[in-house]
Formats: structure tokens, C-alpha cells, sequence
């Protein structure tokens, strides 16, 4: 059997959604937006914005929970509860803690809106770790592996140190699945 390897199931960057540094929240989410629209060969929808600095290159990546993080003005509640649980407080005290402090108001008003429609991408984005990486030469998979073990959704494809695309979950799993389906229809010998 063939052996599928990464470049074989990478979106090129220039299929994907990419802004620059200094990008505003709306114009990454307009970008995604309109890669979406674009990119019809699959039926998996982008979820991602991959951030580009001024030669280029890739810094980072904003995915759709990172954007409803810049929405939830609150979003570091996760950090304040480790913070509580230093102290002992029991599990029910710190839950309703946490819904007090979050429920300042309704996030989907023009006022919360406004703010994280401003603010810039790199606020919030995710850089790139060294587990995130795959060479488009690497097989599937080292490309499993390297989800699974880092709990990623996608991995950042790259070419001589270059990032050239990126390794979408979807895609794996869609390749392996057919895989598996084909397995099934015919037994080994």
C-alpha cells in the first residue's frame, strides 16, 4: 500500500486564511470568513487564521476558540481559579465564584463586541511550539503522532525550516478513516 504523506493532505498557505500583526479581531475573522467561502475542494471548513509578520513568515495561529476568548472578557478565569485553589476552597465555592465573576453582562452587546472587534491578533494568538511542526515529507504517521501526543487540531507544514502549509485534524482523520473503510472491504490474506 502507498504510503500518504503530509504534503499529500496540507492546505498550502495560500489557500488559507492568514493576516498580518496589527490585524484587528474583525478583519482575522472577515479573512476566515472569506477562506471559507474559497476553499471548496473539502468539506471541511477552515478554523483557523494563521498570523504572518512583515516578511512573511508565520508567528502564529488564532483558531475559533481563541477568537471567543477575545469575546469573553473573562477568559482568565481558568487562571484566578488556580490561583483560589491554592487556598483550599472547596470545589463548590470556587464554581460559584467563577459564575459570579463571570456573568458581568451579556458578551453579545455592541460594548464587548466593539472592544474585541479592535483588538489586535497578536493579543491573543497562539505561537507556534516545537511539537507543532512537520516536515511535508514525514509520513502520516508522524503526523498522527504528533496530533495526538500534543493534542493539536492542526500542525504547521514545513520546507526546509519554511512553513509552507498546514495539517488540518480533519483531513488526518478523513484519511484515515478511508483508510480503515478499505481495510475493512478487503481481508487479508
Amino acid at each position: 500500500m502507498e504510503q500518504t504523506c503530509v504534503k499529500d493532505l496540507m492546505v498550502p498557505i495560500s489557500e488559507y486564511a492568514t493576516v498580518k500583526v496589527g490585524t484587528s479581531l474583525l478583519e482575522a475573522t472577515l479573512a476566515l470568513e472569506t477562506a471559507q467561502e474559497a476553499f471548496t475542494t473539502n468539506k471541511y471548513q477552515h478554523r483557523a487564521i494563521l498570523v504572518l509578520d512583515d516578511d512573511n513568515k508565520v508567528v502564529g495561529k488564532i483558531g475559533q476558540l481563541r477568537i471567543l476568548k477575545a469575546v469573553e472578557t473573562r477568559f482568565d478565569l481558568e487562571s484566578e481559579t488556580e490561583n483560589l485553589s491554592k487556598f483550599r476552597f472547596s470545589e463548590k465555592y470556587m464554581a460559584r465564584q467563577m459564575e459570579n465573576a463571570r456573568f458581568q453582562g451579556p458578551i453579545l452587546t455592541n460594548e464587548p463586541l466593539g472592544a474585541a472587534a479592535a483588538k489586535k491578533v497578536e493579543e491573543f494568538m497562539q505561537k507556534p511550539t516545537p511539537g507543532e511542526f512537520v516536515d511535508e515529507e514525514s509520513s502520516l504517521d508522524i503526523a498522527i503522532h504528533k496530533l495526538v501526543a500534543g493534542t493539536h487540531l492542526s500542525l504547521l507544514v514545513t520546507r526546509n525550516d519554511e512553513i509552507v502549509g498546514i495539517l488540518r485534524i480533519a483531513d488526518v482523520f478523513a484519511a484515515v478513516f478511508h483508510k480503515m473503510r478499505a481495510t475493512k472491504a478487503t481481508p487479508e490474506m
